[in-house]
């Protein structure tokens, strides 16, 4: 029984040394693996860090819409619908282009000058088509230069509503399509005489900022005109640029 025990604890005794060494090595195995996934846990974070000191420095901030401008210019096209004659049946379609100048006087209220021109075909009376005239869809020339006020409303960074109300007078060309074998070219027709009468743009705006300085603007119309015998009401409508400079 003596012997026996005396040979296990040999065999225990020469086993160790080996048991001992994967020890050994399992815990320097790990050290070594820890060691690389703090290393790489280091390098990610100082890489973020770089990223995150880098970035700013590239990326410059916009500066903001702050509306302290002391002028504006617009310029844009425009549409409005229209009737050339006191009696004809049927409305025209004018399209053309505007420009705006506003000067601010305040941080709400702006004055403004106000360009439109215009121009398209209109329909007539149904016997002007008839032989020996021929006249079908004769074109209408519209130049309007108005005056009036501009209150800016709600705003902030992205957008800006905006009120107006401009008169002025309008100069209407019926005849550019008259020739010379067409004396009775108006009577014919059912349109207006050449002339110049008063006219008026009552509506607001919506500006879309892309920048302090710049903003695309929608901008409709509710137009007053009194060419024939009485006044009438008519659509206009106009987008385009806004730009904006001077300091107030």
């Amino acid at each position: 029984m003596k012997n026996a025990v005396s040979k296990a604890k040999q065999t225990m005794t020469a086993r160790a040394p080996k048991h001992t060494a994967l020890t050994i090595l399992g815990i320097f195995a790990a050290a070594v693996l820890t060691a690389g996934a703090a290393t790489a846990r280091a390098q990610d974070s100082s890489t973020q860090q770089t990223t995150s000191i880098t970035l700013p420095s590239k990326i410059a901030v916009a500066a903001p819409v702050t509306y302290d401008n002391k002028y504006e210019l617009y310029g844009g096209l425009s549409f409005m619908n229209f009737q050339a004659g006191q009696a004809l049946p049927k409305r025209m379609n004018l399209g053309g282009g505007e420009l705006l100048g506003t000067y601010w006087l305040n941080h709400k209220l702006g004055l403004g000058l106000d360009y439109r021109g215009e121009a398209g075909t209109t329909p007539v009376y149904a016997s002007a088509g008839q032989s020996p005239y021929n006249i079908s869809r004769p074109l209408v020339y519209m130049n309007m230069l108005m005056v009036g006020a501009q209150y800016r409303g709600p705003k902030n960074q992205f957008i800006a509503v905006n009120y107006h109300g401009y008169i002025g007078a309008s100069k209407g060309i019926f005849n550019a399509t008259q020739k010379q074998n067409q004396p009775q070219f108006y009577n014919l027709t059912g349109l207006y005489t050449n002339r110049t009468k008063p006219i008026a743009a009552l509506g607001g705006s919506l500006d879309f900022n892309l920048s302090k300085r710049a903003a695309i603007r929608l901008q409709p119309d509710l137009i007053l005109e009194h060419f024939g015998t009485e006044t009438r009401e008519f659509f206009g409508i106009s987008g385009g640029m806004v730009y904006r400079f001077g300091k107030r």
